[in-house]
């Protein structure tokens, strides 16, 4: 029996009208995370501020790459005393790394709908790779012209990893933060119009 999730798959039936190069449309995407609080409920965030370019290749996805720069003051989990916390040295130390930034290093297609993105995260000036699998939603023309695309996908990361330690030791012997975030993205992304 041949494991058929574990080989990428090069070609992508009917997606060629896909390729070209984007701009991430930042009113219509998100970059969340997720946070395990207290060991019993779960804090979810989101970056506001961030920019990000694509290149799409439909026919061959192994040649698609994308870049993605955060402005880590822009956090936001709907808490404005805990995200001044999280600005500060204890977490992300925004005044001395201001950016987060992703920079692709490999394609693939992995299923269907499915391509799997690997890259190197850096976060306070810390790089790791990280891999990331997407969610094809399609592809549409807006109202404005514009020829759109969408992906979802997630990752978890270790944020001791990028150097973001900080913590509390609970009573009950459990932590305030989880080690372990998930990272969320919904992407639209709108095609670069050729020059006339």
């Amino acid at each position: 029996m041949t494991d058929t999730h574990a080989t990428p798959i090069a070609v992508t039936d009917g997606l060629g009208h896909i390729t070209g190069d984007y701009v991430l449309d930042v009113a219509h995407s998100r970059l969340g995370f997720v946070a395990r609080h207290a060991m019993v409920t779960k804090v979810r965030g989101a970056f506001n501020d961030f920019e990000g370019t694509v290149h799409l290749d439909g026919d061959d996805p192994t040649r698609s790459s994308a870049s993605l720069t955060i402005d880590v003051a822009s956090i936001d989990t709907r808490q404005p005393q805990r995200d001044e916390h999280l600005r500060t040295n204890d977490f992300f130390d925004a005044a001395n790394f201001p950016t987060i930034t992703f920079v692709s290093t490999a394609a693939e297609r992995v299923g269907d709908d499915t391509f799997r993105l690997a890259g190197d995260l850096t976060i306070k000036d810390v790089t790791k790779p990280v891999s990331l699998d997407f969610e094809y939603n399609g592809s549409a023309t807006d109202p404005y012209g514009n020829q759109r695309v969408g992906f979802e996908g997630t990752t978890v990361i270790s944020r001791k990893d990028f150097g973001v330690s900080f913590n509390a030791v609970l009573e009950t012997g459990g932590v305030m933060v989880s080690d372990n975030i998930t990272l969320e993205f919904e992407i639209s992304a709108i095609k670069n119009q050729p020059a006339a």
